[in-house]
């Protein structure tokens, strides 16, 4: 439908009475508070203001009056390269987000199907026959959001080969001038390379980049499923405005050399959002940087793709739909905590539910939830952050981490007091998050009466399914195995093959502990029992170890026995 057959076929008012929206009543009473405010506000907005309707209804019904489609628009229904065909500035200014075009035709989803002016600039602008959905605005505001995080985004689209190498000119002197420096920093060869390096390790799925001087060396290596190897070797010469670079992008000072930095990059590739988070430190030779990269279509991702087995996962679902509680996934740092409460976020997102998070700092941003991020140096930390949620009126809260006394006394208020709280922990196994907590300054008899779950997890690989092979491990450990599951499974590992960089691996996967309290559970945590105590009946109630969900996936073909060793502490027979 193009831009001269958005034509307004009903009143908004005629279509939400023919919908069973509203009443004749509400649309009297938005009428009349439209008239004492001089008309300058529209009929929907006061609708939506007085609580007779939701934003997405008022969108859908002006869909129909004016003939055109009605979208609930989110990044993944758009092109990013289509988005750049206008100015970010326009594109903000009047609410509208180009979609996607096929041949000579431009979607573009519009908030307000009846501005035809703002219609007729774009075909104009873009030299397209322009066809119109309607979407609220609020979605297509947090939509480009995601696609314009800032000014300054890069976009590296082409595709670069390792033959860029060869072309850079060496750097014999480094300059002392920052001017000439920066002048360098912007050099093809220092440009090339820091591109590459980036798009490789986002095309490696590594998570995270990290460049380190030596004497005579500059090394790069990229961590990959949990583990560091070697990229490459630039010239060390060229250290300084490779350096350099990264701080232009990231928008740091490239003056200073001797105090730790912090910041982000925006990039585009190939088509896709990513941040990176870098961190510039002082060091003996030069500056080390890592870099770390999040990639937001790994972490918007569902429960089921996690790694649960079947019982975990229904166990988790139920626990985290209770109305008021706690729930805390622990484990170590780079064990995949935070993606798990992302998933969680996203399975108890509707339109009914009011979700906030606080986070240090926001890894990525989930359509439809409020996401806070601390500033310890402002004075906004997850104390402070958690105190004022608490005055947004949440429904779902989650704190990115408890990590002081305070923080932890007030989640867990905020639990007693009828609200949902999602929060991680450092801890060795589920039921220790019981005494982390008490080790924090909350009275045990708080705890008992709070948590609902806490769940442990650990970051295994999977074994490479292009070299995947059968073979016969030690006696000792299939006898455990076989203690600990029944039977003698199969045993599997990857011998090794160019895909998986000779590991033998390819791609990890979670293993969890759940820890649930039952009636008898709580008594004991209100009476402070030491924590094998609580471990151990646990396992009673029917906790499934961390080591046994691993072992289950070893019998399943998924990872090894060594990866279970390596990740958790296994029961001495398997030593």
């Amino acid at each position: 439908m193009t831009n001269s057959s958005v034509q307004t076929k009903l009143p908004l008012g005629q279509v939400l009475l023919n919908r069973g929206v509203i009443t004749q009543e509400q649309i009297d009473a938005a009428l009349d508070k439209q008239q004492t405010q001089g008309h300058s506000r529209l009929l929907g907005e006061l609708l939506v203001e007085l609580g007779f309707c939701t934003d997405n209804q008022i969108a859908a019904a002006l869909a129909e009056a004016y003939g055109v489609p009605y979208a609930q628009i989110t990044p993944r229904l758009c092109d990013p390269e289509v988005v750049e065909l206008l100015e970010h500035e326009f594109l903000k200014e009047h609410v509208v987000l180009p979609m996607f075009k096929v041949l000579d035709t431009l979607t573009i989803a519009v908030s307000e199907p009846a501005n035809v002016f703002v219609i007729d600039e774009i075909r104009r602008l873009t030299d397209c026959r322009v066809q119109v959905v309607c979407a609220t605005a609020r979605d297509i505001r947090a939509t480009l959001q995601t696609y314009l995080p800032a000014a300054n985004v890069f976009v590296i689209d082409e595709i670069i080969d390792e033959s860029v190498l060869e072309n850079f000119s060496m750097i014999e002197n480094l300059p002392e001038d920052i001017t000439d420096l920066e002048d360098v920093a912007d050099q093809a060869p220092v440009v090339k390379l820091v591109n590459y390096i980036i798009y490789s390790a986002v095309h490696e799925n590594a998570s995270d980049i990290h460049f380190e001087p030596d004497e005579k060396n500059l090394r790069v290596r990229y961590r990959v499923d949990g583990r560091l190897y070697e990229k490459m070797r630039p010239p060390w010469q060229m250290h300084a405005a490779i350096v350099s670079r990264i701080k232009i992008m990231a928008d740091l000072d490239i003056a200073q050399r001797r105090l730790p930095q912090d910041g982000s990059i925006h990039v585009l590739v190939q088509a896709r959002p990513i941040d990176l988070r870098v961190s510039v430190m002082p060091g003996v030779y030069g500056e080390k940087v890592v870099i770390r990269v999040i990639d937001f279509r790994k972490m918007l991702t569902n429960l089921e793709s996690l790694g649960f087995g079947y019982d975990n996962l229904t166990q988790f679902k139920q626990v985290i739909n209770h109305p008021n509680g706690i729930v805390l996934v622990t484990g170590p740092t780079g064990s995949g905590k935070n993606t798990t409460l992302y998933a969680a976020l996203s399975e108890l997102n509707n339109e009914q539910v009011n979700i906030c998070t606080v986070e240090d700092p926001v890894e990525c941003n989930i359509h439809g939830i409020n996401q806070f991020e601390v500033h310890d140096l402002a004075g906004f930390n997850f104390a402070s952050a958690l105190r004022s949620l608490l005055r947004q009126d949440p429904d779902v809260i989650m704190v990115g981490e408890i990590r002081d006394r305070d923080t932890a006394n007030i989640a867990v208020q905020a639990a007693l007091t009828g609200h949902l709280v999602l929060s991680t922990l450092h801890t060795n196994d589920a039921p220790g998050a019981v005494t982390r907590l008490i080790d924090l300054g909350v009275a045990p008899y708080l705890v008992s009466a709070s948590l609902i779950a806490s769940l442990s997890q650990r970051l295994v690989r999977k074994i490479c399914p292009n070299c995947k092979d059968e073979y016969e491990p030690a006696h000792s450990i299939c006898k455990a195995v076989e203690k600990w599951t029944g039977s003698v499974p199969k045993f599997y590992r990857g011998i090794g093959c160019k895909k998986c960089r000779n590991t033998g691996y390819s791609g990890r996967i979670a293993i969890h502990e759940l820890f649930i309290p039952d009636d008898k559970i709580l008594d004991m945590i209100t009476q402070s029992v030491p924590l094998k105590t609580l471990r151990t009946a646990a396992i009673e109630n029917g906790m499934v170890p961390l080591q046994l969900d691993g072992i289950q996936k070893v019998a399943a073909g998924i990872t090894t026995i060594d990866e279970i060793l390596r990740t958790a502490a296994v029961n001495e027979d398997l030593q």
